[in-house]
C-alpha cells in the first residue's frame, strides 16, 4: 500500500514535528529556483500514490507495500534517488497501469528509507519539480515513462493582489493552527518563516484534508495567482469549520459542567436532608404507598403499581425519567379504580329534576327515565350510548347536566369540536417528555368517580383521519358497550373499565359522524321549540336566570308573554332559545343602566320599548306568498337552525326553450329542476300544455335570498308545481306549502326534517301541506300540538301534486304563450 500518513487534523504537521528537523526544509526562493534549474531526465520510473499528491519542495513519508513499488524504491535508493511520483485516479486499484494515473506528477528525491517492524518499508520523499507523462515505456518491473517539464507561469512582479493573497493565506493558516489544540505551535512558527510563496502554497495544500482530485487540481494549476486564490478559499471554509467545532465543544463542556454542578448540589442536599432526618424520596414513596393501600384496584393493577414503584426507588432524582415515573405513579393512585357514586334511582325525583330544568323534550326525558327504570330493576346494566341530535340552542348539553343531577352522579363535559389528535383520546406513551393520559382518563381523575355522566359535546365536529391519527376511530372503543370495559390508554398501559360511565353525545348533524361510530349511538332527535314552548322557557328559565346574573329583582323589569313573543318573532330565527336568551339579557342590561344612572323608566316592557332597546325588527314574519302571480310556490326546507319556508319562482320569456337556474343552488337542487322540466315536457298532454311552447319560451327558475347556499332534493315537487303553473298560467292554491323529492318515473319520494318543516309551516300561517305518502309515519310521530291548523295531503305521483296544487283559475293578465 502506498499512502500518505493522515492524523485527521486540518494540517497534518504533527508527523513532521515529531521526526527529524530535516523533514521540514524551509525553502528559500533561491533554493526553489535551483530546483527548477535541475535537468529533468527524459525517462523516469513512476511510483503510484494512493490518496495523496506530492508537491514540489514538500517532504512526506509514505508506506510502500506493493511489490513493484518496493523494487523501485530499493533500486533507486541505491542509484541517483530521483524518481517520478504520480497520484492514482482510483485508490482501490491494486495494480495500476498508465491509464489509472494522472498525467501530471512530481519529480521526487528519496531522502531515506526505513524498515518498519511490521515488515513494510517507509520512504521519505521530497518533491522537486512537476512533470507531464508523454509516453509510456514499460510496466515491468515497475512503471517507466517518458516525461517533459510541466512549468507554471511566472509570479507577477509587484502585484499587490498576489502579495495580499499570500499574506492572507499565511495568516489564515496560522489562525487555524492556533485554534487547533492537536496541532503543535511549532507548525505556526515554520509557516511564518517560509519565504517562498510557491512553497508556502505547496506546503499548505499538501497538508489540507482534501480529496485526491482536488489536490491534483491544485498541482496542475499553472497560474500562481489562481492557485493562491483557491488555497485561500479552502482555508476560509476550514476556519469556519474549526470555529464551529470549537463552539460545539464549548457548549457541550458548559452542559457537562452544569450537570456535574447539579449532581454535586443534589448530593450535598441529600446529605444535609439525611442529617436533618428528612429524605424527600422516602416521603414521596411513603405517600404513594399510603394512597395505594386505600385503593380498591384489581390484582393486575396492584402488580403494575408495585413493579413501577420498585423501578422508581432505583432512580436518581436528577435523572430525566424520575419526573416521568413519578407522574405515572401519581396518576395510578389518583384514578378512581372501582370507586362509584351511589345512584339515586327514585324515578319521581328524576322526573321532577328533568322537568324543572327543561320544558318540553318529552321524548328524550322518557328515554332517560326508561334507562333509569331498568337500572333500578336490574341493579346493573351496560350503559347505553345516547346521542342527542338537534339544532343549536335546544338544550342538548344542559340535558346531560340535568341527568347527572337527577341520579346523583358526577358530571363531565368534554368538547370534541375540532379535535384532531388521537392522543387526546388515548393519551401519549409515557416514554415521551411531558406525556399525559388522554382526556377521558384525565376527566375521571378530576371527578374521582368511575360512573359519571360523561357528555361528549359536538361529536359531529371531530376531525377525520389526519397525520395526528384518527380521533373518530379512537372513540369507537370508548363508545362501544361491548369493548369499553377494557379501554386501553397509552399512558397507563393497562386496561381501565369505562362500562359504568354513562356517555351522552350531542350533535347537530349525523352526516359528518363516522359511520361505524354512528352505528354505536342511540340517536334521539331534539327538534325546535314552538312559540308557546319558547315563551314558557323564557318565563321559567331565561328571564329569572338573566335577572339573577345582572343583579335585578323581578319587579324592576317585567316581561309579559306579548313582549317575549315579539322578541321571538321579530328578532330571532332559530329552533332553540340561545339568541332569545341573549336578547333578554340585552333588554335587562338596558334597564340596569337606567337604574344605575337613577333615570326614570317603566319597568313594564312593551313592543314600543323593545324597538328602542333592540332597534327595528330584524326579521319579518314568514308568510306564504300571494298566489296572484303564476309560477310562485311555497316550499319547506330544513337548516341547521331548524325549519324554514322558501319560495320557488318560475317565469317565462321568449326564446328557444332554455332552462336557467339562479339563487345559489347546489348540484342536487339543479338536478331536481332539470327532472321537473323534462317530466313536464314528457307529460305535457296530461297537464294541458301545448308542446310548441317549449321551443319558443325560455324558463327561468329563481329561489330568493341568493346569498344563501341551497341544496337538497326536497324542493322537487315545489319546482314541478312552479313550472306547471307558469306554463298553464293558472293560480296555485293559497296557504299551501310542499316538500318532496321527484323521479323521472313520476314518483314522489320522502324527505327528512319533517317536524322542523311543519313548525316553519305553522309560523308562516300555512294551512295545507303536500308530502310523500311515505312521510305519513313521520307526521304521525309528531305530537298533535305541533300540527294544529295544518291539513296534510299525501301523494305518490307527481301528477297528483299538480292536480291538488294548481287550480283551474287563470291569473289576471296571463301570458299569451301561443299566438
Amino acid at each position: 500500500m502506498n499512502d500518505k500518513k493522515n492524523s485527521g487534523s486540518l494540517l497534518n504537521l504533527t508527523d513532521f514535528m515529531q521526526g527529524e528537523t530535516e523533514f521540514i526544509p524551509l525553502l528559500t526562493p533561491e533554493d526553489e529556483e535551483s530546483m527548477n534549474r535541475e535537468v529533468l531526465p527524459d525517462t523516469l520510473p513512476l511510483l503510484p500514490l494512493r490518496n495523496t499528491v506530492l508537491y514540489p519542495g514538500v517532504v512526506i513519508p509514505i508506506t510502500v507495500g506493493r511489490d513493484k513499488s518496493i523494487a523501485l524504491i530499493r533500486e533507486y535508493y541505491k542509484k541517483g534517488r530521483t524518481i517520478g511520483v504520480v497520484a492514482q485516479r482510483d485508490s482501490y486499484v491494486e495494480d495500476p497501469g498508465f491509464s489509472d494515473l494522472y498525467e501530471v506528477g512530481t519529480v521526487a528525491y528519496v531522502i531515506k528509507t526505513l524498515q518498519m517492524p511490521d515488515g513494510n518499508t517507509t520512504a521519505i520523499l521530497q518533491g522537486k519539480r512537476r512533470f507531464r507523462i508523454t509516453k509510456p515505456v514499460s510496466s515491468d518491473p515497475y512503471l517507466t515513462a517518458e516525461v517533459e517539464p510541466y512549468n507554471e507561469d511566472k509570479i507577477p512582479r509587484n502585484s499587490r493582489t498576489y502579495a495580499a493573497t499570500i499574506a492572507s493565506v499565511k495568516d489564515m493558516a496560522i489562525q487555524i493552527i492556533n485554534k487547533s489544540p492537536n496541532i503543535p505551535s511549532e507548525a505556526a512558527f515554520a509557516i511564518g518563516n517560509i519565504e517562498s510563496s510557491t512553497f508556502l502554497l505547496n506546503f499548505i495544500a499538501s497538508n489540507l484534508a482534501l480529496a485526491t482530485d482536488e489536490k491534483q487540481r491544485l498541482l496542475e494549476s499553472v497560474s500562481p495567482v489562481r492557485r493562491a486564490q483557491d488555497v485561500l478559499a479552502i482555508l476560509s471554509k476550514e476556519i469556519q469549520m474549526v470555529d464551529l467545532k470549537a463552539e460545539i465543544q464549548s457548549k457541550v463542556k458548559v452542559e457537562l459542567d452544569k450537570q456535574q454542578r447539579d449532581y454535586m448540589l443534589h448530593q450535598q442536599m441529600k446529605t444535609i436532608q439525611e442529617e436533618l432526618g428528612g429524605d424527600p424520596n422516602k416521603e414521596i414513596l411513603s405517600e404513594l404507598s399510603m394512597k395505594a393501600s386505600k385503593k380498591r384496584w384489581s390484582d393486575d393493577v396492584m402488580d403494575v403499581f408495585h413493579r413501577e414503584l420498585k423501578k422508581f426507588q432505583r432512580m436518581h432524582q436528577a435523572s430525566a425519567e424520575f419526573t416521568i415515573q413519578l407522574n405515572y405513579l401519581e396518576t395510578l393512585v389518583a384514578l378512581p379504580w372501582n370507586e362509584f357514586t351511589a345512584d339515586n334511582l327514585n324515578l319521581d325525583h328524576a322526573r321532577k329534576v328533568l322537568d324543572a330544568d327543561h320544558y318540553g323534550l318529552e321524548k328524550v326525558k322518557e328515554r332517560l327515565l326508561e334507562y333509569l327504570a331498568v337500572l333500578k330493576l336490574k341493579g346493573d346494566m351496560k350503559s347505553p350510548i345516547l346521542c342527542l341530535l338537534g339544532p343549536p340552542g335546544v338544550g342538548k348539553t344542559s340535558l346531560g347536566k340535568s341527568l347527572a343531577r337527577a341520579i346523583g352522579r358526577k358530571y363531565i363535559r368534554m368538547s370534541l369540536g375540532g379535535l384532531r389528535d388521537e392522543a387526546e383520546i388515548r393519551g401519549h406513551r409515557k416514554t415521551y417528555i411531558g406525556a399525559m393520559p388522554g382526556r377521558i382518563i384525565q376527566s375521571l381523575k378530576k371527578v374521582n368517580s368511575s360512573n359519571p355522566v360523561f357528555v361528549l359535546d359536538e361529536i359531529d365536529k371531530v376531525a377525520g383521519n389526519t397525520f395526528h391519527g384518527d380521533p373518530a376511530s379512537a372513540l369507537l372503543e370508548v363508545l362501544d358497550p361491548e369493548q369499553n370495559n377494557t379501554f386501553y390508554d397509552n399512558f397507563l398501559e393497562i386496561e381501565y373499565d369505562l362500562s359504568n360511565v354513562m356517555f351522552v353525545a350531542t350533535a347537530n348533524s349525523l352526516s359528518t359522524i363516522h359511520p361505524a361510530l354512528r352505528d354505536r349511538l342511540e340517536v334521539i332527535d331534539l327538534s325546535g321549540y314552538l312559540m308557546e314552548e319558547k315563551i314558557e322557557i323564557a318565563n321559567r328559565h331565561l328571564v329569572p336566570k338573566q335577572l339573577a346574573e345582572h343583579g335585578l329583582r323581578k319587579s324592576q323589569v317585567k316581561f309579559n308573554n306579548e313582549v317575549i313573543e315579539a322578541i321571538v318573532e321579530n328578532y330571532t330565527r332559530e329552533s332553540g332559545v340561545r339568541t332569545l336568551e341573549k336578547l333578554i339579557a340585552k333588554v335587562i342590561r338596558n334597564r340596569a343602566l337606567a337604574i344605575a344612572e337613577d333615570r326614570k323608566y317603566n319597568p313594564k316592557l312593551t313592543a314600543a320599548s323593545l324597538k328602542e332597546i333592540l332597534g327595528p325588527p330584524m326579521f319579518q314574519r314568514e308568510k306564504q306568498m300571494s298566489n296572484e302571480v303564476a309560477g310562485v310556490v311555497t316550499g319547506l326546507a330544513w337548516t341547521a337552525a331548524g325549519g324554514e319556508i322558501l319560495f320557488v319562482e318560475a317565469s317565462l320569456s321568449r326564446g328557444d326553450g332554455k332552462l336557467t337556474l339562479t339563487g345559489n343552488l347546489g348540484d342536487v337542487m339543479k338536478e331536481s329542476a332539470t327532472l321537473a322540466y323534462e317530466y313536464i315536457k314528457a307529460h305535457s298532454h296530461l297537464l294541458g300544455i301545448d308542446n310548441k311552447v317549449f321551443k319558443s319560451w325560455n324558463v327561468h327558475i329563481h329561489v330568493p335570498e341568493g346569498a344563501t347556499p341551497k341544496d337538497g332534493p326536497s324542493a322537487g315537487i315545489t319546482m314541478l308545481t312552479a313550472m306547471t303553473s307558469a306554463f298553464t298560467q293558472r293560480k296555485v292554491r293559497s296557504h299551501l306549502a310542499m316538500t318532496g323529492e321527484i323521479t323521472l318515473r313520476g314518483k314522489v319520494l320522502p324527505v327528512g326534517g319533517i317536524k322542523e318543516k311543519m313548525l316553519a309551516a305553522r309560523r308562516a300561517l300555512v294551512t295545507d301541506v303536500i308530502l310523500s305518502e311515505e312521510n305519513r309515519k313521520d307526521v304521525e310521530d309528531i305530537k298533535p300540538v305541533y300540527l294544529e291548523g295544518l291539513s296534510f295531503h299525501y301523494v305518490d305521483n307527481m301528477l297528483d301534486v299538480v292536480k291538488f296544487a294548481v287550480t283551474d283559475e287563470v291569473v289576471a293578465e296571463p301570458l299569451m304563450l301561443l299566438e
